[in-house]
């Protein structure tokens, strides 16, 4: 698909340490990770996302002289610098773990390993790519899993925030487990499914509802859901969606895929008696399909009280990811490069322990229980490190280190997540479509435990430090209070 370039989508001191480093001589290649120091809403896992559109971007990254002339006018960058940016282009290697798969706070979801002016420019653009579409796949699949089942429709495109997020967030939605989307241009770009009944106006513009009802059905008799709530739900709406449901089938016209919607009032009271009627009817094959400010907790609430529906349309609270609407995630410096071509693990420290960052050239390791092929931790470790499965390994909390978990060879498996996507400034990862992402999704969820994913108070995934890593780290946090 064709995309905006997104080359000066950066933040200015981006291009002001760029100008640094050009001016110092700063060419030595940097790692840097991306990651996120806690999942949204309490969940217990997060869902990566966006990658494909980091993969655009980086393809288009270039400075075009209309660029150029305009950073020329703030004033604030020299000539030499100027020309540098008019031949610019990414050489580095980039890292990520593929979209769709569950991940967890401190974990790389992406590295890039780039002369340090490239690996500068690019963090504004990854973090706020990464950053929405993963926030949207997380709540995403937490509203699919409260419905249990049910299909979830994303509706949010009007409440979203610009086009952009109302695009992007109906691609993560269907990768955390939307059935489709009211989004048509999602549908087009994305090869996704779009669905969509019609608003209270379409009623309100025919004479009565029945007549609006009638019109409908026979314009879409393959796929008729009514809107029963604009005046009276059990006294007007269900009978006269009811009484054209008799005569589709009267005129010879049965309808293939029908059913009502409710939008409004006490959806498990109204689903339930709206059920009674349509059963009595004759029509138990007539879907109830629920929409009006849901999130989780209200579909968690609706399905406690057995409420008779059997998809339901999101919108405001999931394209927004209303609640909790940051990621969080950020984009830290780990390693240079020196002359002879060593990494030197770098650390940041803070007063806040969950924000000292973890050095070096790093990897992630999933490690599952081999009789379950449920996930029992993560292991972060130097790219170079190897792990046998058919030896025992140990893990420990990288701060309260004497919480271990000894597990015996040949008792769990291990897979590597992380996967080149650029190597030298050329893409060598080539992305799934949407619906094979969100396939891998669901496979990813089934390897999580029930405890994991349950929405009140999850059971935390372990992520852990090779031992190697967490000397290296503990050194260099020595190293730094004994110099002061």
């Amino acid at each position: 698909m064709n995309r905006p370039k997104l080359t000066l989508l950066t933040d200015l001191y981006e291009l002001t340490m760029m100008q640094g480093y050009y001016v110092h001589g700063q060419t030595e290649t940097v790692i840097f990770d991306v990651f996120f120091r806690s999942n949204p809403c309490n969940n217990g896992y997060s869902v990566c996302a966006g990658l494909d559109q980091i993969i655009d971007y980086i393809k288009n990254l270039h400075f075009t002289y209309e660029d150029v002339d305009y950073l020329r006018s703030l004033g604030l960058f020299s000539d030499d610098f100027l020309h540098y940016l008019s031949g610019f282009h990414f050489s580095g290697d980039i890292y990520a773990i593929p979209e769709g798969t569950v991940v967890f706070p401190r974990e790389p979801l992406l590295k890039v390993i780039a002369p340090i002016m490239e690996a500068q420019l690019v963090e504004t653009a990854i973090l706020n790519i990464l950053n929405h579409q993963s926030l949207i796949a997380t709540k995403t699949s937490r509203i699919v899993f409260a419905a249990n089942g049910d299909g979830i429709m994303e509706f949010g495109l009007r409440r979203a925030q610009g086009p952009d997020a109302g695009l992007y967030g109906a691609r993560a939605a269907m990768i955390g487990g939307c059935v489709g989307t009211s989004n048509v241009l999602a549908g087009q770009l994305f090869d996704v499914p779009v669905m969509g009944t019609h608003a209270h106006s379409w009623i309100m513009s025919f004479p009565d509802e029945y007549t609006a009802f009638k019109t409908y059905a026979d314009m879409y008799p393959d796929n008729c859901t009514l809107l029963v709530d604009t005046y009276d739900t059990l006294k007007s709406g269900v009978p006269n969606a009811i009484r054209v449901f008799h005569k589709m089938k009267e005129e010879g016209k049965p309808l293939k895929r029908y059913g009502i919607r409710l939008d409004s009032g006490d959806l498990a009271y109204l689903s339930k008696k709206a059920r009674q009627m349509l059963d009595e009817a004759g029509f138990s094959d007539a879907t109830i399909c629920a929409s009006n400010d849901l999130d989780e907790y209200l579909l968690h609430d609706l399905k406690m009280q057995g409420a008779a529906i059997d998809s339901w349309g999101v919108g405001t609270n999931l394209i927004t990811s209303k609640d909790c609407p940051s990621f969080g995630g950020v984009y830290k410096l780990a390693a240079i490069q020196d002359a002879e071509g060593v990494f030197l693990p770098k650390i940041k420290i803070s007063e806040n322990s969950e924000k000292i960052t973890n050095p070096g050239n790093k990897t992630i390791f999933r490690i599952y229980d081999k009789a379950s092929q449920k996930v029992k931790a993560d292991l972060i470790a130097f790219a170079d490190e190897v792990f046998d499965p058919s030896e025992d390994l140990l893990l420990f909390d990288p701060v309260e280190t004497w919480k271990k978990t000894l597990l015996p060879g040949g008792t769990y498996t291990i897979r590597e997540l992380l996967v080149p996507v650029f190597r030298h400034g050329e893409c060598v990862y080539t992305s799934p479509t949407v619906k094979e992402i969100a396939d891998y999704c669901k496979q990813e969820k089934d390897t999580l435990w029930d405890e994991t994913k349950r929405l009140f108070y999850p059971h935390r995934v372990y992520v852990d430090l090779s031992p190697r890593l967490y000397e290296v780290r503990k050194t260099l946090l020595d190293q730094i209070h004994s110099s002061r």
